[in-house]
């Protein structure tokens, strides 16, 4: 499968313990690859300039920006950026301003691998080829 057929895709996490986990998950997917990480907002808005992934995986807390406000930073840009949040907290208040401020979805960091890939399949079912080759 070639990278321009699989899911492009972005990891925002501050913890050096969780990106790894997540790309080790992507890079055991065939129909996914990582394109890049980042650690804070500001790298996460920079990273998905120049990479323009097809899902975005964004850590709610952040040690520059919030994740929400990373979302809303990147979605400015960005009307048809795919992001879900990743949370250690279910039913969090700042999950919800998350998805009101155009996060596709959530997952909780304590789901089995099995069950965490299926967003990431589910947001990006209907990206556009012409978005990720721009």
């Amino acid at each position: 499968m070639s990278e321009q057929t699989q899911i492009r895709i972005l990891s925002v996490d501050d913890h050096p313990l969780y990106q790894e986990g997540i790309a080790t998950i992507i890079r055991n997917q065939p129909d996914m690859v990582l394109v890049s990480q980042a650690s804070c907002g500001a790298d996460a808005i920079q990273q998905h300039r120049e990479h323009r992934p097809d899902v975005t995986l964004m850590d709610l807390r952040l040690p520059d920006l919030s994740g929400i406000d990373t979302v809303i930073a990147i979605r400015a840009e960005f009307p048809q950026a795919r992001i879900i949040m990743l949370t250690t907290f279910e039913g969090d208040m700042e999950v919800r301003r998350a998805l009101e401020a155009g996060a596709r979805g959530y997952v909780l960091k304590n789901m089995p691998p099995g069950v965490s890939r299926e967003p990431v399949r589910i947001s990006s079912a209907h990206r556009s080829h012409s978005a990720s080759s721009a």
